[in-house]
């Protein structure tokens, strides 16, 4: 069962997206927007050397990526080595200098006063950090927290798919069919995309789907693959698919 909170992060994802299959970008600018930060920016990483700069959102977030990339500290740096969020609150305090001499000063530079860095893990395997900045010192609350870590999930579930060659679109692998992770995200990106169709909250779209693949005596991962792929659209009255036999019989 999908959490509300889950739920209501992918649906922002979808809002953004505007109905059409999410990308890192709509994931970026749907965090920006959810969790109050002032940019977002996503590196994959296969070890403290090796990383991949794959989106950032503004300049401010591309410096960001870049300032650790080059120097090789910073709060991305730390998180990905210790798999769990880093938060530097304020970049002019002494901690910070401290702990990145070389970094710290060129972020400021590039206007950002705080970064919060969430690593970007599928049970062990770690893939990346996802980089949040905000324009002034402070912490998160907690409630954005959680929807931030929120985020850093169907960020790295995004990465994966993408990783794997797999577009939302496109996406006809048979062994996708019967991969729980691309079922999960494609749920996700499903209840989001029906969100943006029907203007309703995310748990009612949930159900919407949900309640099609029992009427239809379909796996609910096959429906949301239909909604992602654009055969399938949910209308406030009812739930039509969009198949070119349908049409053609129309």
């Amino acid at each position: 069962m999908i959490n509300e909170r889950v739920m209501r992060v992918w649906a922002q994802i979808g809002k953004h997206s505007q109905g059409a299959p999410a990308t890192l970008a709509h994931v970026c600018a749907a965090t920006v927007a959810g969790v109050n930060v002032d940019g977002a920016g996503v590196t994959i990483m296969t070890s403290s050397t090796a990383r991949d700069v794959v989106h950032t959102s503004d300049r401010v977030a591309a410096d960001l990526e870049e300032w650790q990339l080059t120097y090789g500290q910073g709060p991305c740096v730390d998180a990905f080595a210790r798999g769990g969020p880093v938060m530097a609150l304020d970049l002019r305090s002494l901690e910070s200098l401290t702990r990145w001499p070389v970094f710290t000063p060129a972020a400021l530079d590039s206007g950002a006063r705080a970064v919060f860095a969430l690593p970007l893990q599928i049970g062990a395997i770690r893939l990346g950090v996802l980089d949040l900045y905000r324009a002034r010192p402070g912490a998160m609350s907690s409630y954005e927290l959680a929807d931030a870590l929120a985020f850093a999930e169907a960020t790295a579930l995004m990465v994966i798919d993408d990783a794997a060659g797999l577009q939302p679109d496109t996406a006809e692998l048979a062994w996708q069919r019967d991969d729980p992770t691309a079922h999960q995200v494609q749920v996700h990106q499903a209840t989001g995309m029906i969100v943006a169709q029907l203007g309703t909250s995310a748990e009612a779209a949930f159900a919407r789907l949900r309640a099609y693949a029992y009427a239809h005596d379909r796996r609910l991962g096959d429906v949301a693959r239909d909604v992602v792929e654009r055969r399938l659209r949910f209308e406030p009255d009812l739930a039509r698919e969009s198949h070119d036999s349908d049409e053609e019989t129309a």
